[in-house]
């Protein structure tokens, strides 16, 4: 994603580069971008409604985009910044090849990472933008545009395929590098009882660690669904021999407009089913991520821009109601809790009925509230994140289970970062169920401890605040500043 440096220096540059359309219509300072519409043109702009203020709640709104005759539209994303969940589900973006939704699904996109550039293979394009009634960001602008298909059979890539062996590989491949805004996908099918064995003899491309901008994708069957992703892959190690589950394999290969590499060939063999096992038997492929990400934004080709944070909210969140007299029964434990130290070990509490006495965990006494500043909080804990909470659900010994959908790892440490699909989760234990107070389907900046199981840990002071896009500029200032 590329988060906004300066507002007035976007608008001024698509208030230039904007024709009349349906879709964008001109005012005095900026262009204003309207919900839905359609976009006729050799090229221009299209973005969710209102940008650059935060796109409205509970709306819906369709573009259809359509180019000359003997062009495909080419779309690549400039600013992408949607409410973020590891399956899309609340507020998203889906493109399709065509003005129907009948039309294949180009891409399904949430979240904060900006979607590799996307082409047609007709001259229409349809984008389609539907937010729920909570967490609003600033939305997306892309640029599309008519463009010659591809017609040198050195540059062809991608087409339905029923041979039982065969190769696959990137444009100009092995001549040139493959070049920038590129998408490919291949269907691969063979005979029913038969699974699909993918080997690479070269791959070489655009290293990032959680492979926003060159990759290439595999999944079970033939639709791009995260339900059925095999894995992602990007850099200059070649992935493992890939084995379908089935006899159906999709292939997608995605460049950006910038960096380019050699890329890769790959031949691909029908062997007889249950020969050998499965790369992923059902559901997405789940792989430990690095703590630290490259920020591919902060090199010349991504110059990172960004607009002025609000102030971080200075209240805390509510404290819990006072418990009642009559106590939950904790289950006692010997020893230690898991992450826990001495000092954390079980008390006694008397309860007024005089009945037997319960197990309280002495932090969960402390005062609900933050310890500290967001700077000495930041140097302090081991890992500093942002991230939507997916779930809660009750932990053992009071505790509470925090699943969340990252959004972006400032500080990792010993944490264990996961994908599922194109989304980043993680997994955090808060060790008072109560506090720090989270609630499902919010945003929050969260920093914490890891236990030694790789799961982020939050006490009672641990710093939490409701998290808005426009946040990042101020903890990226702090994460530049010496601790």
């Amino acid at each position: 994603m590329m988060h906004v440096d300066c507002i007035w220096s976007v608008s001024f540059f698509l208030f230039l580069s904007l024709g009349w359309t349906k879709a964008q219509q001109r005012n005095y300072t900026r262009p204003v971008f309207y919900c839905g519409g359609d976009l006729v043109s050799d090229s221009g702009f299209v973005g969710s409604e209102g940008f650059p203020d935060f796109y409205k709640p509970n709306s819906k709104c369709i573009w259809r985009i359509t180019v000359p005759e003997g062009n495909v539209v080419m779309l690549s994303f400039r600013i992408f910044d949607l409410e973020a969940d590891s399956q899309c589900r609340y507020d998203y973006l889906d493109v399709y090849n065509g003005h129907s939704k009948l039309a294949q699904k180009l891409g399904h996109f949430c979240g904060t990472f900006r979607p590799g550039a996307l082409i047609s293979t007709t001259n229409t394009m349809m984008l389609e933008m539907v937010s729920d009634g909570e967490t609003q960001s600033r939305g997306f602008v892309a640029y599309f545009s008519g463009t010659k298909p591809y017609v040198d059979d050195q540059q062809f890539c991608g087409g339905k395929i029923t041979k039982a062996q065969g190769e696959i590989k990137t444009p100009n491949w092995p001549d040139k590098k493959y070049p920038s805004g590129t998408s490919c996908s291949w269907l691969i099918t063979v005979e029913p009882d038969m699974v699909i064995q993918v080997k690479f003899d070269k791959f070489v491309l655009e290293a990032d660690t959680y492979c926003r901008f060159d990759y290439v994708a595999f999944f079970n069957g033939g639709e791009k669904d995260d339900s059925r992703l095999i894995g992602k892959y990007c850099g200059d190690q070649a992935p493992l021999p890939i084995i379908t589950s089935g006899n159906e394999l999709l292939v997608q290969f995605v460049s950006d407009l910038s960096v380019t590499s050699d890329g890769f060939l790959a031949r691909y063999a029908s062997i007889p089913r249950g020969s050998q096992t499965p790369t992923v038997d059902s559901g997405a492929s789940t792989r430990s991520i690095p703590p630290k990400p490259e920020d591919k934004l902060t090199t010349p080709q991504r110059s990172a821009t960004t607009v002025q944070p609000p102030a971080l909210p200075n209240t805390v969140p509510p404290p819990p109601p006072e418990p009642t007299k009559r106590a939950t029964p904790v289950k006692p434990t010997r020893g230690r809790g898991q992450g826990t130290t001495g000092q954390d070990r079980k008390v006694a509490v008397t309860r007024p009925n005089g009945r037997r006495p319960v197990l309280q965990n002495p932090v969960c006494a402390k005062a609900c509230k933050r310890d500290g500043t967001i700077k000495s909080s930041f140097c302090a804990s081991e890992f500093v994140i942002t991230g939507k909470i997916t779930s809660l659900a009750p932990g053992p010994r009071g505790t509470l289970s925090v699943s969340v959908s990252l959004i972006k790892a400032y500080k990792a440490g010993r944490l264990t970062i996961t994908q599922v699909g194109e989304t980043m989760s993680v997994k955090l234990v808060l060790l008072c169920k109560k506090c720090p107070l989270l609630r499902r389907g919010v945003s929050y900046i969260m920093m914490g401890q890891v236990d030694e199981d790789g799961r982020g840990t939050l006490e009672p002071g641990a710093f939490t605040a409701p998290y808005k896009a426009p946040h990042h500029k101020l903890i990226m200032n702090i994460n530049n500043q010496p601790c």
